[in-house]
């Protein structure tokens, strides 16, 4: 069912049906723009160009240009230096929503967390099972 909401591009009402984040102009603006950047990446000389230069040559947003590649319309894999901002750290990153380095870390605390739970429940254990010893006597 769509709602009433206000585009974040222009601020006009639109119907959100869930398709597209703004409104029927916004969105028409936004697919010419990215026709424009597609043809500059298509480009062979500017097919390793940083975000940087794409803003400066084709006049796109970061924000456009991360989106896309969220959404899978560019692929880092044909364009090496583009990606999106790792939601921890803000470092670019290709897939997922965390970096490499920020997964690694992720895993490394988990790991730290789960040994020292495993630590835990076996002193807990051992504490019973002394208990019941002496009881058992």
């Amino acid at each position: 069912m769509a709602e009433l909401k206000d585009c974040p591009s222009c601020g006009a009402f639109f119907n959100y049906t869930g398709i597209r984040d703004v409104c029927a102009s916004c969105a028409q603006s936004e697919e010419k723009k990215y026709e424009e950047v597609y043809r500059f990446l298509r480009r062979r000389e500017n097919r390793a160009a940083t975000i940087e230069r794409i803003v400066e040559a084709t006049g796109a947003t970061e924000t456009m240009l991360h989106k896309w590649v969220r959404k899978g319309r560019l692929q880092p894999a044909l364009f090496p230096n583009l990606g999106y901002p790792c939601d921890n750290c803000g470092k670019l990153t290709a897939q997922g929503k965390l970096c490499d380095s920020c997964t690694q870390e992720l895993s490394s605390e988990l790991r730290q967390f789960e040994a020292a739970k495993e630590f835990r429940e076996a002193v807990s254990k051992s504490e019973t099972g002394t208990y019941l010893a002496d009881k058992r006597k």
